[in-house]
């Protein structure tokens, strides 16, 4: 039977001590455990509670980093413009500065797609409507009360 200081000699690269009365690890860092040295890293998974928040480290269904989120600061005009920049001349309709917190944002935008009845997505508060839907956006936008703006050319 081997000892336990002979199984973490198979495991781990060691040295004789000058004294020849110890083993000694050959990396004194081998030994500590890797996760309590990283300052941003961590538990991303655990079997007993699911996906871990980064932020704050509790399980994703009891995190309270998303929550805490607010609405960007707006100057209260929402502007629109068709972009075709780096999408290969395909149009883009974009809206910036609705004045939504992030949850509410991200329903309104897919309401905008189906009053489109078009695809799109929602980034960094941003909404993108695939295809040049300028004047019915800018309409649905005026009917919820905001002052909308057309920007660019």
């Amino acid at each position: 039977m081997t000892s336990i200081l002979g199984m973490s000699a198979l495991f781990s690269p060691t040295i004789m001590s000058p004294d020849r009365a110890t083993l000694l690890p050959a990396n004194p860092r081998f030994d500590e455990n890797p996760m309590k040295n990283k300052g941003t890293g961590g538990l991303v998974y655990s079997t007993e509670h699911g996906r871990m928040c980064p932020v704050c480290r509790q399980p994703v269904d009891r995190c309270t980093c998303s929550s805490a989120e607010t609405a960007p600061p707006s100057d209260g005009v929402v502007r629109i413009r068709r972009e075709t920049k780096g999408r290969n001349g395909k149009g883009v309709t974009v809206v910036t500065g609705v004045p939504l917190e992030p949850a509410a944002l991200a329903s309104f935008a897919k309401q905008l797609r189906q009053a489109c009845s078009s695809g799109g997505t929602l980034k960094d508060g941003v909404i993108e409507i695939q295809g040049d839907h300028v004047e019915l956006v800018s309409k649905a936008l005026e009917a919820r009360g905001w002052r909308v703006k057309r920007s660019g050319g």
